[in-house]
């Protein structure tokens, strides 16, 4: 088979626009062939531009097994869709059916639909008139469609526009007992993936199927992280468990479409309100468990009430359709809210309790201090699993769950970073902890003048952004984008556009970033980006690890963000120019070299009229 992928690999990437010769990438399928064949467990770092995606689809659709792949986002889903699977549908001489899978959120709901067309007063009559030409529009849509999914849209509806004709996975009661479950595009899309020799999913979604103890994606031989840098993070999100007041005042007001019960609604009003008050004062701290009594009496008041809506709500007798499945999804709600308390009240030191978000809209979150075992469980036992990243950290496998059942291959890249970039520390700068705005900005000015604009530059806070976005509009004579500003496909557009453009972000755009060409000549780094110290699950996670906590916790994730950022800057072989870290740590700590041997080879510099002669010639020669 090993041939057989090869020479399916050169005759798919053959007829490419600008075909490249890519050793990588043949390296990688065969690696990934391996793996399948095997039932192995195979973790692969390869580097921008290596064509990951249809190094690991070839071997995988050749091997006749059921593959789930499982991207970190929706994006790079639809990037699979719309692309890689048309591409290899119609150039591989082996046959093969696929299929997109999201989260029943993204698919708009026929029965809420339904409703809307037929009650639109009554169930419009809290948005305002542009919000209900939103939702009519959307009703049309959704007759038109064949997938229903958001991403088929050409315009982008405001989330409370979108909520009106969509329901989520905790409201919706499922197509069995839906009058519209027969026309349920959410249904259809696990139908066709449920009948598909290929499935992409994301990260989140595959996280839910590992919570669920495996019982939300169909049967598969093969699993495929990519991007499998984020399992972790995604994966903790969705084995645990979150409450707010949101959740009370949500199901208020589904109940009150059902209902005529003010008590039950103000008691579910007034509860929520009690416990964001108690949960106020701890925003960003960790709690005990079990949980403080404070928070215990709320949780408690509230799953009182959330059986007695239940109770209620399995009184309802109606013969009218559209009041039995709102009724459906009440009691959905007050289900899922019901089981989440008496988790969250259950919950035992395998978990960190915290509170997130902000004083006014306070959230409890009880997360898995270890997601392995999960994985372990329900995810790795009888799959063959392969997971592939530009930037995989070296304790991954233990923390994913593989321990040393894991095979580890590195095929490298194939740019010539000594050649195409260089790495810049500018060491004279003082260090983060200090007052330094106006050195950095002195610093990033007249970097951004040697680049002429064509700056991507990232920051490690908000407050940092904005502060560099207002000092540095005035002193450089490059229009600056700000994140905050407008939509990220707007922004990426506008950048990619203008080629003096200089665009200032932070954390969300280290990655899937994708600017190749004259338009991205420097990036820069305001610091190095080690997580906030005041992050309660990370702390939890310190603490196992005692004295190597910052190896172990913050030093990987630092690496894999900083490397994710600085491969922004070369997406082709064409492609030159200046990496800057504003942080004078990366070329002074004694943690240095284990950040710098994770950074793709760049020449490397502390001399700043070096780093600007590199970027002038890098421009010239564009």
């Amino acid at each position: 088979m090993r041939d057989e992928v090869a020479q399916a690999l050169h005759h798919v990437t053959s007829g490419l626009a600008n075909p490249e010769d890519r050793p990588g990438q043949v390296d990688m399928a065969l690696a990934v062939t391996q793996a399948i064949n095997n039932d192995g467990r195979l973790i692969i770092q390869a580097g921008t531009g290596t064509g990951k995606t249809i190094a690991y689809l070839v071997p995988a659709i050749l091997s006749g097994k059921r593959t789930i792949v499982s991207t970190a986002t929706k994006t790079l889903q639809d990037q699979l869709a719309q692309n890689d699977l048309p591409l290899l549908e119609a150039t591989l001489p082996q046959p093969f059916s696929w299929a997109i899978l999201k989260g029943r959120s993204n698919y708009v709901c026929m029965q809420r639909v339904s409703e809307v067309t037929n009650n639109a007063r009554l169930e419009l009559e809290d948005l305002g008139a542009g919000h209900q030409r939103e939702v009519d529009q959307l009703a049309r849509w959704a007759l038109l469609t064949d997938s229903g999914d958001i991403a088929e849209l050409d315009w982008q509806p405001t989330p409370r526009a979108w909520q009106t004709v969509s329901v989520g996975g905790d409201e919706c009661p499922g197509a069995a007992r839906c009058e519209s479950g027969g026309n349920c595009f959410a249904e259809l899309a696990r139908a066709r993936a449920a009948n598909a020799d290929v499935v992409v999913v994301n990260t989140h979604l595959y996280g839910m199927h590992v919570a669920a103890g495996g019982a939300i994606l169909p049967e598969h031989d093969v699993v495929i992280f990519d991007e499998a840098h984020q399992i972790e993070d995604t994966l903790t999100s969705t084995v645990g468990v979150s409450l707010a007041a949101s959740r009370a005042t949500t199901l208020a007001a589904v109940l009150r479409r059902v209902i005529e019960d003010e008590r039950l609604q103000r008691r579910l009003h007034d509860e929520g309100k009690v416990l964001n008050d108690v949960l106020a004062p701890s925003v960003e701290e960790r709690l005990s468990l079990p949980l403080p009594d404070a928070v215990v009496g709320c949780l408690a008041a509230l799953r009182l009430t959330a059986g007695e809506c239940l109770e209620v709500l399995r009184a309802v007798d109606s013969a009218v359709d559209s009041v039995r499945q709102k009724m459906l999804r009440a009691q959905t709600l007050a289900t899922r809210l019901a089981d989440d308390i008496d988790a969250a009240l259950l919950a035992d030191t395998s978990y960190v309790a915290y509170v997130t978000g902000s004083a006014d809209r306070a959230e409890l979150v009880l997360a898995p201090l270890d997601v392995g075992p999960a994985l372990a469980e329900h995810a790795w036992p009888g799959h063959a699993v392969v997971l592939t990243s530009a930037t995989i950290p070296l304790s991954m496998p233990h923390r994913v769950g593989l321990g040393d059942s894991a095979e580890m291959v590195d095929v490298g890249s194939p740019f010539d970073y000594g050649e195409q970039a260089m790495l810049y520390c500018a060491t004279h700068l003082p260090e983060p902890n200090a007052d330094r705005d106006d050195a950095v900005h002195s610093e990033m000015a007249d970097l951004i003048a040697a680049a002429g604009g064509r700056t991507l530059a990232l920051f490690t806070s908000r407050r940092a952004m904005n502060t560099a976005v207002e000092a540095l509009r005035s002193r450089v004579p490059y229009p600056i984008l700000s994140q905050d500003e407008n939509q990220r496909a707007t922004l990426l557009r506008e950048f990619t556009l203008d080629e003096s453009a200089c665009l200032f972000a932070t954390a969300g755009f280290f990655e899937g970033v994708d600017i190749p060409g004259r338009s991205l000549s420097l990036v820069i780094i305001d610091r190095i980006p080690f997580p906030h110290r005041n992050n309660p699950l990370l702390a939890a996670r310190r603490e196992l690890h005692g004295q190597r906590g910052f190896t172990e916790i913050d030093l990987p994730r630092a690496i894999t963000s900083l490397a994710q950022a600085t491969g922004r800057l070369v997406r082709s072989r064409a492609d030159r120019g200046v990496v800057a870290v504003l942080d004078p740590r990366l070329a002074k700590k004694g943690y240095r070299w284990t950040i710098i041997n994770a950074l793709p080879p760049m020449r490397r510099t502390r001399d700043k009229t070096e780093a600007i002669d590199f970027l002038r010639s890098a421009i010239e020669d564009a």
